[in-house]
């Protein structure tokens, strides 16, 4: 039986590594063969839990990106008995809080809110009900550079659109539940552009991500960020990152202190990376958030 397993592992990693010789062969890339080779070939954890597999990776001497990160994923292939949802809470709720109360076997944090009122800033909606709009910013007359993406669930999984640029698009789309983000990373197998923002997009900080691959397997991303022994992605090496993955459609979603993931049953109160809320390296940083993407048992 190991060895099988072994054997699957090892296939698994080659078509890995196949496709990322192709996409540099064929795309090019603004990073070296180099990081694509030192993500495929890293040393993972790997741990399966209820189907989905959960893999992390700690890159702590400079050698990815040349900076030291921490990397967690989740694999949901599409012949898992596991459906995806989204939860909201009116007042600001940690991600492990929120994702007990839905009984999830694994949850992110979703899409941008106001620290202040609490409230999500793009659209979503939930079983049918509006709970969020995209609310422009004051440089910007329809929607924000973070709510050009698009995630619904169609039969319990996650498609990724292009938005339209018109504020309230989503109002138009037939699905019942739909959650805006952005930047839009990767679509249909296209590296989107990336617009030159200091902050936001070529800064280092934590980030959160979803991803799907060609045969419809889900993953589920997050990066610390903000500390010593993980500095954070900017967007350009978070798609990069997904791409070298496998995914031809991504999405970012909420980051910086936000970013959590959690699993059911796993230490530190389900907590797998180290939110940087506390300041600490450590899985006790939870922040409050909106709304959280989760897996359930269907």
């Amino acid at each position: 039986m190991y060895f099988c397993l072994c054997l699957k592992e090892n296939i698994m990693r080659f078509w890995r590594l196949l496709f990322v010789f192709l996409c540099l062969f064929f795309c090019g890339s603004v990073f070296g063969q180099k990081d694509s080779l030192t993500l495929v070939c890293a040393p993972w954890s790997v741990d399966t839990i209820e189907g989905v597999v959960l893999k992390t990776v700690h890159f702590s001497n400079g050698e990815y990106f040349h900076s030291n990160q921490y990397i967690a994923v989740v694999e949901v292939p599409d012949t898992v008995g596991l459906s995806f949802a989204f939860a909201y809470a009116p007042k600001r709720t940690p991600v492990s809080v929120m994702a007990k109360e839905h009984d999830a076997v694994v949850a992110l944090n979703g899409s941008f809110f106001d620290m202040d009122r609490h409230n999500p800033i793009c659209h979503l909606r939930i079983d049918g009900v509006e709970l969020g709009v995209n609310e422009p910013g004051k440089d910007t007359v329809h929607r924000k550079y973070y709510q050009y993406g698009t995630m619904v669930l169609r039969d319990g999984r996650p498609v990724i659109l292009r938005t339209d640029s018109a504020r309230l698009w989503e109002r138009m789309l037939p699905d019942s539940n739909i959650m805006t983000a952005g930047p839009l990373l990767i679509y249909q197998d296209s590296m989107q552009p990336m617009r030159n923002d200091l902050s936001f997009v070529n800064r280092r900080h934590n980030r959160t991500a979803v991803g799907v691959r060609p045969d419809g397997t889900v993953l589920l991303l997050v990066v610390d960020g903000r500390t010593r022994q993980s500095e954070g992605m900017t967007l350009d090496e978070l798609s990069a990152t997904l791409r070298w993955l496998g995914c031809r459609d991504a999405l970012n979603l909420d980051g910086g202190g936000s970013t959590t993931m959690y699993v059911n049953g796993y230490p530190d109160n389900g907590i797998v990376n180290h939110p940087s809320d506390n300041g600490l390296y450590d899985h006790k940083g939870e922040r409050g958030v909106s709304n959280i993407l989760f897996l359930y048992r269907r």
